[in-house]
């Protein structure tokens, strides 16, 4: 069998109609974790948004010098590279440092609030292992 177990589970039982849908919906706490009522919110000041929005704002910003400077090439050289490390990750339910992003936008050496106060052991979205290996597959 050229298909393997993984599609023919996948085929055969339909998922969707198990689920509940609609506004009555049940949130999924294993594969999404805690529901946080403080993203919902507007921001409560007007710089919260830029600051959300700090490192795409540089990363616009120079590339925008890179390609005033080295021509069009250069930017689209290194965005690419972004991609492809952003890419390459841990499995789901293992914390991700992103030093090889961090060593392309040249954070690799800067000690940051993220650096101390993200201690992965406190995540809340740590689950069950298999659980989130097969959603992340699509088997569920």
């Amino acid at each position: 069998n050229s298909r393997g177990t993984a599609a023919l589970l996948k085929d055969s039982i339909p998922f969707t109609e198990f689920s509940a849908s609609g506004p009555f919906e049940g949130h999924d706490l294993l594969r999404r974790g805690f529901t946080s009522v403080k993203s919902e919110l507007l921001p409560s000041h007007p710089l919260e948004l830029t600051e959300k929005n700090f490192q795409l704002n540089q990363d616009k910003t120079n590339f925008a010098t890179l390609r005033n400077i080295q021509g069009l090439h250069a930017p689209l050289k290194l965005q690419m590279e972004f991609r492809a490390v952003k890419q390459v990750q841990r499995l789901p339910f293992l914390h991700s440092s992103n030093m090889a992003l961090d060593t392309l936008r040249g954070n690799d050496e800067c000690i940051g609030f993220e650096d101390i106060l993200n201690d992965p052991s406190q995540s809340e979205v740590m689950g069950e292992p298999h659980m989130m290996m097969e959603y992340k597959l699509g088997l569920l």
